[in-house]
């Protein structure tokens, strides 16, 4: 059951693409993607609304989660987020191991 975290970060002036551009060149992303139990980590850049970033965060469970949570990379993620200034939004799901009917709607 993996776990999904998108989390959308607003600023002003540009401020939520800085911090990603931030989260990505000082190394921090690239470590997070290292971390046991990650299974994404991107950040994505809304076509309608320039001043919001999507990170998309998935994890192998809530234990891998929650060790992140504990890391003290949250500490240098809290630092970044104050200095730009964002706002969050955010939205959790946990993945239905179930086939389901959806893949005939899909294209590969």
């Amino acid at each position: 059951m993996a776990i999904t975290v998108n989390l959308y970060y607003t600023g002003r002036d540009g401020a939520a693409r800085r911090f990603a551009e931030e989260m990505v060149s000082s190394g921090t992303a690239g470590a997070i993607r290292a971390e046991a139990g990650n299974v994404r980590y991107e950040y994505f850049f809304p076509m309608d609304d320039p001043e919001t970033v999507l990170l998309i965060d998935s994890w192998a469970d809530q234990a891998a989660l929650d060790a992140h949570h504990a890391s003290p990379m949250m500490g240098q993620i809290a630092a970044l987020r104050e200095k730009y200034d964002l706002h969050m939004r955010v939205e959790r799901y946990v993945s239905d191991e179930a086939p389901g009917r959806d893949g005939a709607f899909i294209r590969k």
